[in-house]
């Protein structure tokens, strides 16, 4: 038996933000039209890198009005950069790098809601 990694979903507190960081920081793109409930509880949209078959799937909840509780924040996603130091200058001028490992030769972004996602040479 075989399994294919296809999305992984977080819950966002503001849709339009982060929607807009993802594209500018990342180049994700939606992958299909917003799906919304039909009483307006809840707003999925899925964004795609177009390199890969995997999707980000983004969550807005109405009745979810407070910020996310990331705990420790050690659970992340990694993107590597086709121009590693061109991505380090753009997501610097963004200033949303959150940590550096110089060393391993990674850094860190963090997102609206607090999420990091690791860059990657």
């Amino acid at each position: 038996m075989a399994f294919k990694m296809i999305h992984n979903n977080i819950n966002v507190a503001d849709l339009d933000k982060s929607l807009a960081f993802y594209k500018e920081a990342l180049g994700l793109e939606p992958a299909r039209p917003v799906h919304e409930a039909s009483d307006g509880s809840f707003k999925i949209v899925y964004l795609k890198d177009g390199l890969s078959e995997w999707n980000l799937e983004l969550t807005w909840l109405r009745e979810h009005p407070q910020p996310y509780d990331l705990g420790d924040n050690e659970i992340h996603l990694a993107f590597r950069a086709e121009d590693f130091d061109a991505a380090h200058e753009k997501h610097a001028a963004m200033g949303c790098i959150c940590f550096e490992n110089a060393e391993m030769g990674i850094y860190f972004i963090e997102d609206p809601d607090g999420y990091w996602m690791e860059i990657m040479p």
